[in-house]
Formats: C-alpha cells, structure tokens, sequence
C-alpha cells in the first residue's frame, strides 16, 4: 500500500512474515483465553479474580512459562496486571497448609495477568508480596519481549531483564510532569537535500507510516535531521524512539532535540544516568509524560505509547548489538516494533549495511538518498596509496608514511586539525593471496582459512583441511599473513611535527569534539571527535589491518569506520581531503573513493545470496565442549533444509587476559558448528534450537552448550 507522496506505509501487509508471525505468536500468548481451569482451596483469597498468572525471574528456558498463583485477599487491589510480585518458587511450591506457603525461595517476578480459576489442579501458592503497585509490563511489552525470546531462541525472563530497568523506590513516588502539547510540525530544513526528504517528513506529519533506509550525507547535519523526523511524528500526536550506538550520539541528538522540539518534550534513557535518573525517565515514558526517546541500545524496549516512528542510526556499529542473553540486536528489535505497531521506520547512516541494502532489495523500505552532485559537493576529496606506491616510497620506507600523507598533514594543518585514523591492535590475521591480496576461502563452504602448525590451512567454518589452495582471482599458490598493529606510525607523525598540538582518542580516553584550531587528532576506529568545523584532512592508516580481520562482515565494516571518519572532514569544496593507505583496486577502497556505500552494499548482498551467506540465510551459532556439542547436535530436531557447517575448535582463551563475549572459560578447549538455513526457516531454526536446549537444562546437563542466533562475527 502506498500514500499519496509514494511512501510505503508500516502495515501488516508489508511487514516480514517471520517477523509478523513472531509478533502475533507473542501476542496471542500473552492474551489467549485460557480453558475452563478446576478450583483452587486453601487460603482466604481476593473475592474476584483470586489467580494471579505470574512470570517468574529465572532466565532458563525449561522454565520459561507463567506459573499461577493465589492472591491473597489484603493485596487484592495492588495485585493488577504488570506489576512486581514476589512468589515463593522451588521444592514444595504447591503444598499449602492453613493458607500458607511451606517451601521454596522467595524469587521477583511480573503479575501478567488475573485469572478467576486455574488450569492448575492442586492448591496453589498465594503471592507472597507485591513489591510495587506501578505496572511497569503492559501487554504491547510483553508481547514483543515474548517475540523477541522466541527469534533469538532465548527466555522471556532474559528480554525483560533488558527491557524493564530495575526499581528505584525514590524515581517511583516522584510524580512525572504533566504531558506537554505537541509541538508544531517543523521545518522541512536540511532534509531538502534528499530527493525524498520533504515528502518523508509531510508524510510523518500526516500519520503515515513511511520506511525508508536513509544514507546521509557528510557531516553534524544528521541528528538535526532526526530531530525534525520525530518532531514531525510528535506533531501528529505519536511517539518516536530513536536509537543510537554511543552516548556521544546520545548527546548530540539531545541537544537537536531541544532546538527543534524544546525542553521537556524527550526522554534520554541511558546506563550512564545512574539508577535513579535513568528509571524516572523510563517512568515518565511508560505514564505518557512523554512521548520522545532517545537512547543506546537498552532503549530499544521503551514503552512509548501511540509509537508512530523507530529510528535507528549507524545499525553496523557493534554497540547495537546486546551482549546478554538472548543478545538481540537493537535493529532487529526496530524492525519487530515497525511490523507490530504499524508505524514508520527509518534506519539512517552514513554507510550502508547489507541488512539494511536488503531492506531496500525486498521493497519493505524505501531508499532516502541525496542525488550525486549533492553526494559530491558534501563528501571529501578520497585519495588512496597503495603497496606499489609505499614500495616506492623512500619517505614510507623511511618512516611508514607515504609522502602524500606527509603533503596533506602538511596543507591541512595549515587551515584546521588533521584526524589520524589507526587501526587498533589486536586483529587476528587471516590468510591472502601473496600476489592480489584476494582472501583465501575454503572451497566446501566459503569459509576463511587459517594457518596451523607446519604451514596446514584449515577452514575457520566447516573445520576442512586444505592441501592444494590456490587463488581463483589470478591462479598464484603463495600465501600471505596480513600484518596488524600501527602505533609506532602515528609517533613518527607525532614527531614530525613537534610544533603542533597532538591530541589521542581511544580505548583510554574518548574524546566528544576538539577545537578548530590547528592540531593532530590520532584516533582508534570509532572514538574520532568532532572538529568544530570540521577537519581540515583525514588520514586512514593501515588500511589492511582493518581488511584482514577473518571475518564475513571485513570488507563493510572497513568501509563503515573510513566513511564515519571521512564524514568529519570538510567537503571537497573547502578543501577537505581524505588519505587511505590501501589497495585502490579493492572493492571498500573504490566504494570510499566514490562515496558509495549503498552499491557497495547491494554487491555485498548479491555474492551472498549466491553463497547462502546472512542476512539472505539465518544461522546460528552453537559452541561447547566437544562432547556436550556432539550430544546436543544429535538431539536437536533441526529443519529439514538445515545444513551443519563444523564442528571447528575455538581459540583457547588465555587466563587473566581479554575474553570475548560467548568465549569458553579461560584454558578451556571448546568447539563450534554453524548452523544455516534459508529464508523462510529462520523462526523454525531458533525454534529447535530452543527446544533442545530447554529439554538438555530439564535434564539437568552439566556442560554448558551455548546458543547464539545471527552471531556477529561467523569467521
């Protein structure tokens, strides 16, 4: 279905079925009648009502459903739908002797919903305490925690952990402010340059429901630009949500928001406001104080009532990506709230994902870019230095610096700050071709190949032995490990200029902005501040350490960090330049040099709808020791269209130093299958998955065997 303006709207008949099916699933559980149940006897119970279904805080799958219980007759009017309740859970939870409970350990809890009679046969438990009489689960939350659970193959009780922040007494008894009126639908602005931009925003403010995949142009104009998109969505008498990687996003759209919006018309809702702050926000949300969020990942669940747009920028920074179970992305969840609520969608970024050229390929979003000239006038200079010309290079040689990067840091510091992008240390190097640098992939199943003992190539994926590589881009056997780590390159440019100020963002300290005036900003990939001004040049060092990570998403995760960093830098027209040390002929070095993420993207897509690769396929990742692996892929009832790529080993994690999320337990051997299927069999896949597992913990298995659904990194 399509407006007036040529904008697709949010219903339900455009949504993904998966993601539809998930939704309805997790509404239907949450509101299905339930069959006549037999009477309960026991204690003095509440007149009407007098069963309270109750989803208990224990994050294990086998356990994953409501449990009834009595409510007693003093906390008859507090006991209502949504709020928190302590039941007694464990051994002897149904023996109830003169009203009260004998056994079983006091455990938090959600009251879901009042039942006049139990499905339960015996005498039940009574609640032992209602912790607060704030309903803080309303039945839209539950319902997408619930879809959510079931796509990511997890425990409702894990999702609401994420979704419901914990209790802060103080936060409850201050009462939210009352609602302001929405504002005014705002200005049209900067939007004016994007083909559709105009027509998105009249469409927002219309009450439509528009989705759009939005590649932004160079530069801070793009958190004004959100802020006029929800503030068009306000004027309609909506809620927006806005979701950002990092809290230096979160500022920047705040401080948009309130020019745009005024004050007291958002909420920020971030780990970094502590407890308090942080659950009065949520309270304010949930009571319908307000109607604007913005946010890191957590806020992805807000309760924001009317919902009428999602948005969330730069999907591929990894800080999107939840590191607790179930480990939901915060796009996913997006997309899931956008099918649910019918309501607009937009997914905006200087880059461009493939998850998000898929989006545009299936017609389920529309693309929101501007025209070339527009593109060109916006963007950098991009010039690149490959190997041929660092080998010819006396100054490289000398100092790892290619003389027109000396040029350039020369020129730029002559007109504002230069950022120096290095790659962070630490990438696990993968194998290439010696002679055009093409990765080296396994023939079975496209997967990286790594270097053993006594020189033995061994597929990272489906764990294979190679013995007779060589290169299908140019027919040459010699291979190469790429070469990570350049801190000593930003010292030599550090001293090469003693009179310049030099300034560091990374790990250690990050910063948010520097001033215009002439300096050296050498940066990690993703801590570049903003220049007032923007940056005179940029430079985008060791290009192939950033290639070589042995991974699927390399390629367009290189390509996202040297966009991120080139988008700080001034435009062509006021003689903004961009150096990247790479190969020119690769794919990410031309996609930067032209400015085009979104070809770069669909290309992706292509290759990997031929390989089977995600997002075109679902996979899952499943890790454990080797025996527990073994016994738990033998059980599992996998669909039929399933293909099991593994077993492999797992790097050993080393104890006492840095441990990955979903890593085994230092000194630990453990190993990993892949498990991939195609489209259309995603919701089954996790659905097994979750099956089995539930019945193993049922059992009582001690080794654990750890499940993950679209895990980020598959190399």
């Amino acid at each position: 279905m399509s407006s007036a303006n040529g904008w697709g709207e949010g219903g339900a008949e455009g949504a993904p079925p998966e993601q539809l099916a998930l939704i309805r699933e997790g509404v239907r559980q949450a509101r299905a009648p339930k069959a006549k149940p037999r009477t309960w006897r026991g204690a003095k119970l509440a007149g009407e009502l007098p069963v309270a279904r109750v989803l208990v805080d224990k994050g294990v799958l086998h356990l994953d459903r409501y449990f009834d219980y009595a409510v007693p007759e003093e906390l008859d009017a507090e006991a209502q739908p949504g709020v928190r309740v302590r039941v007694r859970f464990g051994a002897g939870r149904h023996r109830v002797r003169e009203g009260r409970r004998e056994g079983g350990g006091l455990i938090d809890g959600f009251l879901v919903e009042r039942l006049a009679e139990s499905e339960y046969s015996g005498p039940l438990a009574a609640l032992a305490q209602v912790v607060s009489p704030e309903p803080v689960l309303g039945p839209e939350l539950l319902g997408l925690a619930r879809a959510v659970a079931d796509r990511y193959a997890g425990s409702l009780a894990d999702v609401l952990q994420l979704a419901v922040p914990p209790r802060n007494a103080r936060a409850e008894q201050k009462p939210s402010p009352a609602p302001l009126p929405p504002p005014g639908i705002p200005e049209t602005g900067s939007w004016t340059r994007y083909g559709r931009g105009a027509a998105f925003l009249e469409s927002l403010a219309a009450g439509g429901a528009p989705r759009a995949v939005w590649n932004a142009l160079p530069g801070p104009g793009w958190a004004e630009e959100i802020a006029r998109a929800v503030g068009a969505t306000l004027a309609s008498g909506r809620g927006a949500l806005v979701v950002v990687p990092d809290g230096r996003a979160v500022t920047r759209v705040d401080a948009a928001l309130s020019a745009v919006l005024g004050e007291g018309q958002h909420a920020v809702l971030t780990a970094e406001a502590g407890p308090e702050k942080r659950y009065r926000e949520w309270l304010a949300v949930r009571r319908g104080s307000v109607r604007a969020v913005v946010g890191t990942r957590a806020a992805m669940f807000a309760p924001v009532r009317d919902l009428g747009l999602v948005v969330i920028w730069d999907d591929g920074d990894d800080s999107h990506s939840e590191q607790h179970a179930p480990q939901p992305h915060a796009r996913e969840v997006l997309l899931l709230r956008a099918a649910h609520d019918k309501c607009a969608f937009l997914l905006g970024s200087w880059g461009c994902t493939v998850e998000a050229a898929q989006l545009v390929e299936s017609g389920w979003a529309l693309p929101l870019v501007a025209e070339r000239e527009q593109v060109r006038a916006s963007a950098p200079l991009v010039r690149t230095v490959g190997d041929g010309d660092l080998a010819r290079d006396e100054a490289a040689r000398a100092a790892r610096l290619p003389t027109l990067a000396w040029q350039v840091v020369r020129d730029g510091l002559r007109h504002g700050p230069v950022l120096v992008q290095v790659p962070r240390r630490g990438y696990v190097p993968r194998m290439a071709c010696a002679q055009c640098r093409a990765p080296a992939r396994c023939r079975h199943c496209a997967g990286p190949l790594e270097a053993r003992d006594a020189g033995a190539l061994l597929c990272t994926w489906c764990g294979r032995d190679e013995a007779a590589w060589h290169c299908p881009e140019c027919g040459g056997f010699r291979l190469r490990a790429q070469v990570v780590g350049a801190r000593r390159t930003a010292e030599e440019l550090g001293r090469a200029f003693p009179a310049v100020p030099v300034r560091t963002s990374g790990r250690e300290q990050v910063l948010d902005t520097v001033p215009g005036a002439p300096a050296l900003v050498v940066s990690t990939p993703g801590a570049e501040p903003v220049a007032e001004g923007g940056y005179a040049a940029a430079l985008l060092l060791d290009g192939w350490t950033m290639l070589s990570r042995p991974d699927l998403r390399a390629g367009e995760d290189a390509l996202r960090r040297w966009i991120g960093a080139a988008a700080l830098v001034r435009g062509q027209g006021a003689g903004g330049t961009v150096v990247v040390v790479a190969e020119p002929t690769l794919r990410p070095v031309q996609a930067l040099v032209r400015w085009d993420p979104v070809g770069h993207a669909v290309r992706e897509l292509a290759e990997r709808a031929e390989l089977g690769f995600p997002p075109v396929s679902r996979m899952a990742a499943v890790s454990g020791t080797a025996e527990a692996l073994a016994g738990f892929l033998a059980v599992v009832g996998l669909p039929g269209d399933a293909e099991v790529l593994g077993p492999v080993p797992l790097p050993v994690t080393q104890t006492g130093g840095p441990r990955r999320v979903g890593a085994p337990p230092p000194g630990e051997q453990w190993e990993r299958a892949l498990v991939r299927v195609p489209p259309g069999s995603g919701a089954a896949l996790a659905a097994a998955l979750k099956a089995a597992q539930a019945a193993r913990m049922a059992r009582g298995g001690s080794e654990p065997v750890r499940i993950r659904i679209d895990p980020p990194d598959i190399g």
